[in-house]
């Protein structure tokens, strides 16, 4: 599949499916607090017009989930199904959430990804983001 032929989108609610199979494989280790369909619900509330998927000849290959607090933007599930990476399919993800992210007048995108993951961050690397000096902390509140 050449990149060209992705078409980043909206989620939609038949996109579901799709959307937890490729969570499943691409984020296997994550925490039960961020099960697949719980994360979707909760999205699907807030800005939903920022949950982007990328589609490829009527499959669902990709997903970004991006959000906007009025200060700084976020994006979170950057994911590319294992057998379609190295084509482009996460930059061209990326560009259109930082597109529809400086649309609302968002000044600076913030994401994070677990120190651990060379791969990733090389990637981010290349997209012109940069390591920051800052810690990051969290309380998880459920």
């Amino acid at each position: 599949m050449p990149w060209n032929t992705l078409r980043v989108r909206p989620f939609l609610e038949d996109d579901e499916p799709s959307v937890v199979a490729l969570w499943s494989e691409v984020f296997a280790d994550d925490p039960s607090r961020n099960e697949p369909r719980a994360v979707i619900g909760r999205k699907l509330r807030v800005q939903r017009e920022l949950f982007l998927v990328g589609e490829s000849e009527g499959d669902i290959v990709g997903t970004v989930i991006a959000g906007f607090d009025g200060y700084r933007g976020w994006v979170y599930h950057l994911a590319v199904r294992s057998s379609c990476r190295r084509r482009g399919l996460g930059r061209e993800l990326m560009r259109e959430a930082e597109a529809r992210l400086k649309a609302l007048g968002c000044p600076k995108l913030n994401l994070q990804v677990r120190s651990s993951n060379a791969e990733v961050i090389a990637f981010y690397e290349r997209l012109g983001y940069s390591i920051e000096d800052r810690a990051s902390l969290g309380k998880v509140l459920e």
